[in-house]
């Protein structure tokens, strides 16, 4: 079974369901403070991408590991943090804007950033040249991102009652349904993973956990609120693995899920790491 088949509508889903939840009000009311946006997306568009570069380099991944962690790293915006920013306590609507200006932003950075790594790894030995399609690439992510996200905003004006029930429906499909794609994945490279979850557990925790540390930090800098810093944190840590799956797998674009086993762990890591984030801030 072709795997393309099964992200593809989990990816439209979730980027459906994330122009349900959007509002202009909360654009306006954060225009007004951008303090915490640009905090987030700096977090998210900088920060985290420079970290996979450092962490890749630091426990010299091969050349397929590399780009795949620089691939979860540039596709911010992850499904289930306005669930989690809820649940902690955070900016809910920071956490919303966030997920969409980042998945709209990315569409274009993607390509700049994956250049990188693609740049850097064409050399390595039984790996070769592989080239980025970037026409492709936009389109794909216009089709599969913007479109979505655009129809669920467009049924928020138009059709409000009917937004608000179907964005329940999906807001609990959302987990379980990025942990099926994971779990897909898993089971198709199981041996590829089982070969070399140590050394990729160790990279997805020290991203993890550096993006934690470094969010906070960065955030306590500029002097945020409370449940502001808790949203970026969570923001910056959570990835959009149905995204970074999608690119890796389509037969547009890299058409290999081998590429794809980063985000397969990231995304199973990210939520027990950021649980156990959450519980703690819960109690303080």
């Amino acid at each position: 079974m072709n795997s393309i088949f099964i992200v593809i509508p989990i990816l439209i889903v979730l980027m459906f369901g994330l122009g349900l939840s959007l509002n202009l009000g909360d654009f306006k009311t954060l225009a007004k403070k951008p303090a915490a946006l640009v905090t987030g997306l700096v977090g998210q568009l900088v920060i985290l991408p420079s970290l996979a570069f450092a962490i890749a380099e630091i426990f010299s991944l091969p050349a397929l590991f590399y780009i795949g962690v620089i691939l979860i790293a540039c596709c911010p915006g992850g499904s289930s943090s306005n669930v989690f920013s809820k649940i902690a306590g955070g900016n809910v609507a920071l956490s919303i804007t966030l997920t969409a200006l980042s998945s709209i932003i990315t569409m274009f950075t993607i390509p700049i950033v994956l250049q990188l790594p693609l740049d850097r790894c064409s050399g390595f030995e039984a790996f070769g040249t592989i080239n980025l399609p970037v026409g492709k690439l936009l389109i794909q992510n216009i089709v599969l991102m913007f479109v979505p996200i655009l129809l669920g905003f467009l049924m928020t004006r138009l059709w409000p009652n009917a937004a608000k029930k179907t964005d329940k429906v999906i807001s609990k499909i959302a987990f379980p349904a990025l942990m099926l794609l994971a779990g897909i994945f898993f089971i198709q490279h199981h041996k590829t993973i089982a070969e070399n979850i140590l050394l990729l557990g160790a990279v997805v925790l020290s991203m993890l956990i550096l993006s934690i540390a470094v969010s906070a930090l960065l955030s306590r800098a500029v002097r945020l609120q409370k449940r502001d810093r808790k949203t970026i944190i969570i923001e910056v840590g959570m990835q959009n693995a149905a995204q970074a799956i999608a690119i890796a797998s389509s037969p547009f674009i890299f058409n290999n899920s081998a590429l794809a086993i980063p985000a397969i762990i990231y995304a199973l890591l990210m939520n027990v790491v950021l649980l156990v984030y959450v519980a703690v801030v819960k109690k303080n």
